[in-house]
């Protein structure tokens, strides 16, 4: 049976290469060298280890054409995927981690594969491409075990420090003066994020997201810290 380390050696093979947001990679041949987007490359590299397709559009479907999403994934993990804490999927060679998607506006989350020992492959963004990351730092929604994989956990404890402030979509909104500095540097920008009103709404998730696409970071509508340091805003 293939293993969680299957998956990890194959994904450490791909590091360096480019990342195209919405890029496709045919998951049937083991000889693609990209662009990668983050769901594409965790799918392809899950599908190269066990022969299955997960975390894609009809994981029933052709290899060559099916479309990997982190919806698809967040769907997978509640019907068919084994749900795992952040801490303990940071500590399995191979385990995944999840951040979902928004659906309204359609924004896509981001997944990587962790290395056991508080590292990530994954594909990043098209400044960086497919890195060697780390899981601390970071928001994540859950960690993911798939089905047709063996793992294994490795002794010892992964600190796992969620970052203090994450801007995103919530309910009810986020607001506040940093909020509204957020939206005054994207108006700068001729980036229009609506009213400037300190709230963190769907406009100014909009026009994050046409930040992050421009500055080649991870697009996705949120403000962390990476995301504020290119806009020049301090974080509270």
């Amino acid at each position: 049976m293939a293993t969680g380390e299957d998956v990890v050696k194959i994904a450490a093979k791909r590091v360096g290469e480019r990342y195209i947001y919405g890029a496709l990679a045919p998951k049937d041949n083991p000889n693609w060298r990209g662009p990668w987007d983050c769901a594409e490359y965790v799918s392809w590299c899950v599908f190269q280890a066990a022969q299955k397709l997960y975390g894609c559009d009809n994981n029933w479907g052709n290899p060559t054409t099916a479309n990997a999403y982190t919806g698809y994934w967040r769907r997978d993990v509640a019907n068919t995927g084994i749900q795992v804490s952040v801490e303990l999927a940071a500590k399995t060679v191979g385990g995944i981690l999840l951040r979902y998607p928004i659906e309204r506006p359609r924004l896509d989350g981001h997944i990587v594969i962790c290395d056991g020992k508080g590292g990530t492959y994954e594909a990043h963004s098209p400044a960086k491409g497919v890195i060697n990351g780390k899981v601390t730092g970071r928001r994540w929604d859950t960690g993911v075990l798939v089905p047709d994989l063996e793992y294994t956990q490795l002794a010892g404890t992964i600190i796992v420090t969620p970052p203090t402030l994450v801007f995103r979509l919530t309910n009810p909104l986020m607001q506040g003066k940093t909020v509204r500095e957020i939206q005054k540097k994207l108006k700068a920008l001729d980036l229009n994020p609506g009213d400037i009103d300190g709230k963190y709404g769907p406009h100014t998730i909009a026009a994050v997201v046409a930040f992050q696409r421009l500055q080649g970071l991870v697009a996705d509508g949120e403000v962390g810290e990476e995301t504020a340091t290119a806009l020049g805003i301090d974080m509270p």
